[in-house]
């Protein structure tokens, strides 16, 4: 998602710092629950004191299989240049109460000390700009906050991922509080505005998929040259879904993101091995990874496996199990499944490999 571009504004830094540091809001606010903890809408939620405000802010609700604390869940990406939105603009105040809370901020920054001068000036536009119509390049202004079309529309403000570790892109939605009607898409200069694809790239960043227990025969301990046959419980093919939505008055978009289990990749922990099949991935075959290990089977090749070639002498080593998920998404708009990266899931199992002259099973 594009995070930097040509200001549209000619207000200053300085003005939009003061005046945004109230209005910017943080996701980590409305971090995810768990299902079925919902209560119902706050009174902020509701909006203004009055009742006659639309919502007062809208929030990302998640659902499914997501952290129940706001924080990145446990898929890596299998695309290193693939990245959730670091920011973006979602409904914030109705008119009213946007007049009210922007309105005071205005007010106080303004009369605060070292305001004189070109801060001062900024300010004012700023302030110009909502209160008389005052606008600049394809920004138009508002007349008194815009309060004649209370319930009619939102404005919306910058919302930052707290989840982006990079200050400058999560900060790089930095553009006034703008209006968007009821019903009506956000203007298109706002590249940033949250889509469908955003809240599916924030229910990915979000999504807690079940941990790989990949079952082995032998199970812990195993021998020289014998082959270790390795597995999947059909338990792990069950598809995990996760979903991010904003539902508002005159907005409303979802997205589902959906991983199912594609393939599983063995690495042994030591190059004195060889993997079947070679390369170490195994496929999902009529519905399952690798085969059990049953009495019998002592002198067939598994499909899905590792045969170790030297002792651990006295320790371990490290059988590293990854489950690729192909992950896909649905929502508004949306008329079938979109592709998105595949996730993995990477679990570490200590192996003892010891050294024997000869082999029964």
């Amino acid at each position: 998602m594009p995070v930097n571009r040509t200001r549209r504004t000619v207000l200053s830094t300085t003005a939009l710092t003061l005046a945004l540091s109230a209005l910017v809001l943080t996701e980590s606010a409305y971090a995810a629950k768990p299902v079925g903890s919902g209560k119902g809408a706050t009174a902020e939620e509701k909006g203004g004191t009055d009742g006659t405000s639309i919502y007062a802010a809208a929030r990302i609700k998640y659902t499914g299989a997501v952290t129940d604390n706001g924080s990145p869940g446990n898929v890596a990406s299998s695309d290193v240049t693939w990245n959730p939105p670091p920011c973006w603009y979602a409904p914030y105040l109705g008119a009213k109460d946007f007049k009210k809370k922007m309105s005071k901020e205005l007010k106080d920054s303004m009369s605060a000390p070292g305001m004189a001068g070109h801060a001062g000036a900024a300010l004012d536009q700023m302030r110009r700009h909502y209160e008389d119509d005052y606008g600049w390049t394809d920004t138009p202004g508002y007349k008194d906050y815009n309060v004649d079309k209370d319930g009619k529309g939102m404005f919306w403000a910058a919302v930052e991922n707290p989840n982006e570790p990079d200050i400058l892109k999560r900060s790089s939605c930095n553009d006034i509080p703008f209006w968007v009607d009821e019903g009506e898409a956000p203007p298109p200069q706002y590249e940033e505005a949250i889509k469908p694809e955003m809240l599916a790239d924030l229910a990915y960043q979000r999504m807690r998929l079940p941990k790989t227990k990949v079952s082995l025969a032998p199970e812990n301990t195993t021998k020289v040259n014998l082959p270790t046959w390795a597995w999947l419980d059909k338990a792990a093919f069950d598809e995990v879904r996760a979903t991010a939505a904003i539902d508002v008055p005159g907005f409303s978009i979802s997205a589902t993101t959906t991983a199912k289990p594609k393939s599983l990749t063995l690495n042994p922990g030591t190059e004195d091995a060889t993997m079947l099949p070679a390369g170490g991935e195994c496929p999902i075959v009529d519905g399952k990874i690798g085969e059990p290990y049953a009495k019998g089977k002592s002198k067939e090749t598994p499909p899905c496996g590792i045969i170790y070639n030297r002792s651990s002498n006295g320790g371990t080593f490290p059988l590293k199990a990854a489950l690729t998920w192909e992950i896909s998404w649905t929502g508004t708009g949306q008329t079938g499944p979109v592709d998105m990266p595949d996730g993995t899931i990477e679990v570490v199992q200590e192996i003892t490999v010891e050294e024997v002259q000869s082999i029964n099973r």
